[in-house]
């Protein structure tokens, strides 16, 4: 790895990271754990955030807001839907903000996610729970390297010894 190398399309980069609101609430972090590894230009995260790190370079510290468009994006669907608990199995364990798939009767899948938790019901919404809002990152670039061949196949890094998913 070198000290001059900068993020561009197929390389494989360390962040560390913190999401918050535009309240300042953090929604999510990377600290005290370790880095999250991603292929640039394979949309392994959010097109803003990545289109923010292109051109950036090891050690540095970015602070980036993504607007809705180009995070979750806008929140346009009908909002959270009421599914009686019954239609989960016994021993799912469900947890708001929780995605998971559904599939219809031609048994075709689609992510939802739990948007809150009822006595008797379930509020499942098709819109993940960040749409509509700004992501505000602050990041710090720990690493960069070339991808293997088969990461570039597959679009995403492997983890030490190989395939890790």
């Amino acid at each position: 790895m070198s000290d001059t190398a900068t993020i561009a399309p197929n390389k494989v980069v360390f962040i560390h990271y913190t999401l918050t609101s535009d309240t300042g609430d953090e929604i999510d972090s990377s600290a005290g754990g370790p880095a999250l590894a991603y292929l640039h230009g394979a949309n392994n995260l959010v097109p803003g955030l990545e289109k923010a790190l292109e051109g950036h370079g090891l050690g540095e510290v970015l602070e980036v807001t993504v607007p809705p468009a180009e995070g979750y994006g806008e929140r346009n669907g009908p909002g959270p839907q009421t599914v009686p608990r019954s239609a989960f199995p016994e021993d799912a364990e469900l947890i708001e903000g929780m995605a998971f798939l559904a599939e219809d009767n031609e048994g075709n899948q689609t992510q939802l996610w739990i948007a809150g938790l009822e006595e008797e019901n379930v509020l499942i919404d098709q819109e993940h729970p960040l749409a509509g809002q700004n992501l505000n990152f602050k990041v710090e670039i720990t690493a960069i390297r070339d991808a293997t061949d088969e990461e570039l196949q597959h679009g995403h890094p492997h983890g030490p010894g190989g395939h890790n998913h």
